[in-house]
Order: C-alpha cells, then sequence, then structure tokens
C-alpha cells in the first residue's frame, strides 16, 4: 500500500503516453479520448502520492527540489490537459508526458533531500509558491510547443512529410497554444510574486529586500510580456517568437535550479 499511488501514476502517465503515440500514428478518435483519460487518472493518482510523500515527510511538496520537481510534473500534467480541452487538439499529447513521467520519476524515485523547514507558512507563502511553480509549468509548455512549432515547419519546408505530420496541430494553432500557456504564466508568477511581497512584508516587515530571485523573476515576467507582445507582430510571428519563447524557457530554468540551489536564501526549493 507504501507505493500503491506511486505505482498507479506511473502506469496511468504511461498509458496515457502509450495512447497518445497511438492517436498520432493512427488519428483514431477514441485512441485519444483514451489517452485523455489515462492521463486524468494519472493526475489524480499524482496528487495522492505528492500527499502521501509530504506526509512521509511531514512536510509540505516543495519542501525541498524533488518534491518541487513532483509538484510541478503535476501542475505541467495539469495545465496541459487545461489546454487540451481548451483548444480540443490531442495531437501534441505524445510530446508533452515524457516530460511529465521524467519529472514524476526523478522526484519519487530519489532519496528525500533533507533541508531546514520552510521559512514560513500559511495561505499566501502556499499560494506564492504553487503559482510561481504553475508559471514555470506553463513556460515549459509554451516552449515545448515552440518546439514542435520549429520542427513542423521545418518538415514542411522540406516537404518530408508523413502521416503524422498530418495529424500535427496547424501551425498558426501551435502559436495560439503557446501565447495561451505564457498568457497562464503570466497570471500566475504576477500574482505568486504579489503574494510574495506580501509574505517578505510579514516575515521582515518591509515589502522589499534585495533578493537575486526578485531580480530574475521581474527578468522572465519582462522577457514574456516581451513575447507575446512580439508574437501577435507581423514581423516576429512564427520561427522567430518561437526562438525568442525557447531562449526564454532558458532562463525560466536558471531561476529554478541555480538562483534556487545557489544565490538564494529563501527560495531554495521553489
Amino acid at each position: 500500500m507504501k507505493y500503491s499511488f506511486l505505482i498507479l501514476t506511473i502506469l496511468a502517465y504511461a498509458g496515457s503516453f502509450s495512447f497518445y503515440l497511438g492517436f498520432l500514428n493512427t488519428g483514431k478518435e477514441m485512441v485519444g479520448r483514451l489517452a485523455t483519460l489515462f492521463l486524468g487518472i494519472g493526475l489524480v493518482a499524482h496528487y495522492f502520492a505528492l500527499l502521501e510523500r509530504s506526509r512521509g515527510l511531514h512536510t509540505v511538496p516543495y519542501h525541498d527540489l524533488y518534491g518541487s520537481m513532483s509538484l510541478f510534473g503535476w501542475l505541467l500534467a495539469l495545465t496541459y490537459l487545461g489546454l487540451e480541452l481548451f483548444h480540443r487538439q490531442r495531437s501534441v499529447g505524445a510530446f508533452v508526458l515524457p516530460f511529465i513521467i521524467v519529472f514524476f520519476l526523478a522526484a519519487h524515485l530519489a532519496p528525500a533531500d533533507r533541508l531546514s523547514p520552510a521559512p514560513a507558512r500559511g495561505v499566501a507563502f502556499a499560494f506564492h509558491v504553487t503559482l510561481s511553480i504553475l508559471a514555470y509549468a506553463a513556460f515549459a509548455l509554451s516552449a515545448v510547443f515552440s518546439l514542435i512549432f520549429l520542427g513542423e515547419e521545418r518538415l514542411l519546408r522540406s516537404r518530408k512529410l508523413s502521416n503524422i505530420v498530418w495529424r500535427l496541430p496547424p501551425l498558426e494553432l501551435l502559436e495560439r497554444m503557446s501565447r495561451s500557456s505564457v498568457f497562464v504564466g503570466l497570471i500566475s508568477i504576477a500574482i505568486g510574486t504579489v503574494l510574495g511581497f506580501v509574505w517578505v512584508d510579514r516575515l521582515h516587515g518591509q515589502i522589499w529586500y534585495y533578493d537575486p530571485k526578485y531580480v530574475i523573476t521581474l527578468l522572465v515576467l519582462l522577457l514574456y510580456v516581451l513575447y507575446f507582445q512580439l508574437a501577435r507582430s507581423a514581423a516576429w510571428r512564427g520561427a522567430r517568437a518561437s526562438k525568442l519563447c525557447i531562449f526564454n524557457f532558458f532562463v525560466v530554468v536558471m531561476s529554478f535550479t541555480v538562483v534556487n540551489l545557489y544565490l538564494s536564501q529563501n527560495h531554495r526549493y521553489f
């Protein structure tokens, strides 16, 4: 029973990935619906696996890097499912599921990272962390959509076409999906940052104090606002905007890893 949710999550995500691959190869609607169904089952099981891990460590899911990675994977799956239902497009699921599976396995099969307790508690702090990781997940999705866009555009230009290429979303739809994901990320990171300032005010009695995480978060916010504006202009639409989106995500990765682990004292786990 101890690892029941972990095993169920792995099986559900693996089944979803298999069905998404099948849908990409065959285009059968029933196969696509099964892929979405198994993704939903995986999301529920993943949630309880997160809860089980938190209870085992007697702390919150984002207490350490591995817990944050698992929460990132769960929010990545949740955000993708929402965008899939909104845009009615399943053919990119086969490209997204491997990232979800890797983050889940890396987090739950690794030993717990015993760090000092989180510096704050409460609703504002919890929402600050959750919304920040949700923003990272949304930006990751936009990067995946941008990579698919560049790959599909290259195949179309080379005229090396196959049935799978024709089942991928049109380039214009991929751009819209990327912008939708960035929009979710921008809203999340903006609200999360405001809640972060509220938490700092309660913890230190002041709204602002210097932390490298603040600087890079504001940089990420500005870069994605720039992308969101440029991606809708005639001069930047297409490959140029997609490359900018991928570059922006590398900055996000730096924020989530190097800055959190080595440069910031109050943001070590998210």
